[in-house]
Parts: C-alpha cells; sequence; structure tokens
C-alpha cells in the first residue's frame, strides 16, 4: 500500500489537537505497559498494520514480553495477563466496539471493579484515542515498517 496523504502536513492542527490528547493519556498515570497493551489491542481490532508495528516496539522496547504480545489476541485465554489488564482489555473492546456493545452495566461494573472512576475516565480516554489515531492510520495509510522507538536508532542510520 502506499501513503494517501501526509494527514500531518495537510492539517497541522487537527494533529495537534490528537497530541494533546495523547499527552493526557500519557500523563495520566496509567501504566505504560498496560497503555501500550489497550494500544496494539485496539489496533488489532481495528486493522491498523502502522498502529500495530508502532505499539508493539514500543511495547517490546519498554520490556514487555514477546510472549505476551502474541497472545494478545487471544488475551481471554491466555494466563498471563492479570486481572486489571483483563479488565483493561475487555472495556478497550467493549468501547472500541460500542455500535454493537452499548457498554452495558455489567460491562461497566467489569471495568469498575478493578479501577477508580478516574482511572475508568483516563482508561477511556486512552481508548478513544488510539481509536482515532487508528481511523487516521488507516484512512490515510502512513508507511508501515520504519517506525522506531524513541531513543532507539533506526537500521542501517549512522
Amino acid at each position: 500500500m502506499h501513503m494517501r496523504l501526509d494527514y500531518s502536513k495537510a492539517a497541522p492542527g487537527s494533529v495537534q489537537a490528537m497530541y494533546k490528547l495523547q499527552k493526557y493519556v500519557d500523563e495520566s498515570g496509567l501504566e505504560h505497559s498496560l497503555l501500550e497493551l489497550i494500544k496494539t489491542r485496539v489496533s488489532q481490532i481495528n486493522g491498523c498494520a502502522f498502529c500495530i508495528d508502532m505499539h508493539t516496539k514500543d511495547a517490546r522496547a519498554a520490556g514487555e514480553t514477546e510472549q505476551r504480545l502474541y497472545g494478545l489476541s487471544a488475551w481471554h485465554e491466555a494466563p498471563y495477563y492479570s486481572d486489571r489488564e483483563r479488565a483493561a482489555l475487555a472495556w478497550a473492546e467493549v468501547i472500541t466496539h460500542i455500535s454493537q456493545t452499548h457498554a452495558s452495566d455489567d460491562e461497566y461494573e467489569a471495568a469498575r471493579a478493578q479501577f477508580s472512576d478516574e482511572e475508568l475516565v483516563k482508561l477511556t480516554m486512552a481508548v478513544i484515542a488510539i481509536n482515532g489515531w487508528n481511523r487516521l492510520a488507516i484512512a490515510f495509510r502512513p508507511e508501515v515498517g520504519k517506525y522506531e522507538p524513541p531513543g532507539k536508532a533506526v537500521a542501517g542510520a549512522r
């Protein structure tokens, strides 16, 4: 696939708004590892190759294991996620599929069992943010595969 357009150049204000939301999420106090799992799982659901590439690389750079990343699409059956991570992944799926789920009371209560009111709002904002990034990337198709986590040298660069 080829890049359709560079949305950051075409409408820089829109990307700046997304970066403000992302900054809020990044500084929310939620665990970095949890956020990367959420970003990866939502990107899998949405089929966003660019974001899957980015967030699996970021997760690995932050110490996430290959096993947990590979098992993420089947997290329901995998034994290596905490109760808090499971609640976050379930809530992320519910919010991502909100037109079908409508975030039922049971689903809300399951998330609420692991997260405070404030944390649940912050988690929901994290899900909203990655869904937005997925939609930008899927719509405009930035090049997949060249992303490197901050601080890591790009392969072949000198």
